[in-house]
């Protein structure tokens, strides 16, 4: 049994949909485009932390206006500007870690990282930074953001 014939859609209403596909995409959160994958976040898996490397700077870490997909986030981006050393000896607990271009929570605020969208490596670099200015050693803060971001 045969019914009407089905038509393709023209090129422009092709373009379109695409067009509002992605505009939707992109007001998506990143937990929420994990999830309109299929998939999530891993959040929690817990893994070594690296140790920082010798002669590490912030110089890399991004700048207010390179912060493209949430200006707001520039005052973060400072704090981990402040204290490279600290942040490189971190390792992000929100599954970034396991990009191979990934080495520590600092890798999160350069480049492509997702620090920008991301409230862990955020919380993560707020508590780090918080604690660093009280005086707290590197291991401390990392057994404080174990406590808080793994479970």
């Amino acid at each position: 049994m045969s019914g009407p014939p089905v038509s393709a859609p023209t090129r422009r209403a092709f373009l379109a949909s695409t067009a509002r596909a992605l505009a939707a995409l992109a007001l998506l959160t990143p937990r929420d485009a994990w999830a309109a994958l299929g998939a999530r976040p891993r959040r929690g898996a817990k893994g070594p932390h690296p140790t920082p490397r010798p002669g590490i700077d912030a110089s890399r870490v991004l700048k207010a206006d390179q912060l493209t997909e949430n200006p707001k986030a520039a005052s973060v981006f400072d704090m981990v500007r402040k204290i490279p050393q600290v942040a490189d000896g971190i390792r992000c607990q929100c599954g970034c870690a396991d990009d191979p271009e990934f080495y520590s929570l600092l890798s999160c605020y350069e480049a492509d990282g997702m620090a920008q969208h991301c409230h862990i490596c955020q919380g993560e670099a707020r508590l780090a930074f918080t604690m660093h200015e009280a005086g707290q050693t590197l291991d401390e803060i990392r057994a404080a953001i174990d406590d808080r971001f793994t479970q």
